[in-house]
C-alpha cells in the first residue's frame, strides 16, 4: 500500500496518493525543454523498469508537515544549458503540482543523471 496525503474538510476527506502526484511531476518534467528522459533513482529501480513499468520511475515524492518534497532524476540534451533546464523544470513542476493538487511544494531537488545526444545531423 502506498502512502498518501490526507486532507480533511467539513464535507469529508480527500486522499491523494503519491503515484498521482508523481504522474503530474513526470508529465511536467518530460514536457520541459531540454529534458530527454527520466533516469532511475538507483540500480534496483533500473532493473525494475526493465521488467515492468514503474509508476514512480525517476520521481520520488515525500510528504512532510510543510508540504511536498520532490526529487527528480533526469537526462538532459547535450549542448543545452543545464542550469536553465533545471530552473525551468522546477518552475513547471511546482506550478503544475500546486495548481492541480492544491498542496504546497516545499522543495524540488533535480538530479541530472546524464547527457544524451539526440541527433548527430
Amino acid at each position: 500500500m502506498s502512502e498518501s496525503e490526507n486532507q480533511h474538510n467539513e464535507l469529508g476527506s480527500i486522499l491523494i496518493q503519491k503515484e498521482a502526484i508523481a504522474s503530474i511531476v513526470r508529465q511536467s518534467t518530460l514536457q520541459s525543454y531540454g529534458v530527454v528522459g527520466l533516469a532511475p533513482k538507483n540500480l534496483i529501480e533500473g532493473i525494475q523498469q526493465l521488467i515492468g513499468k514503474d509508476p514512480n520511475y525517476g520521481v520520488k515524492v515525500e510528504f512532510d508537515h510543510d508540504g511536498l518534497v520532490i526529487d527528480l532524476y533526469i537526462i538532459v540534451e547535450y549542448g543545452t544549458r543545464i542550469k536553465t533546464i533545471t530552473s525551468s523544470v522546477v518552475n513547471s513542476v511546482k506550478y503544475n503540482v500546486e495548481k492541480t493538487v492544491g498542496l504546497p511544494v516545499r522543495r524540488i531537488n533535480v538530479h541530472v543523471r546524464g547527457l544524451r545526444i539526440s541527433n548527430m545531423d
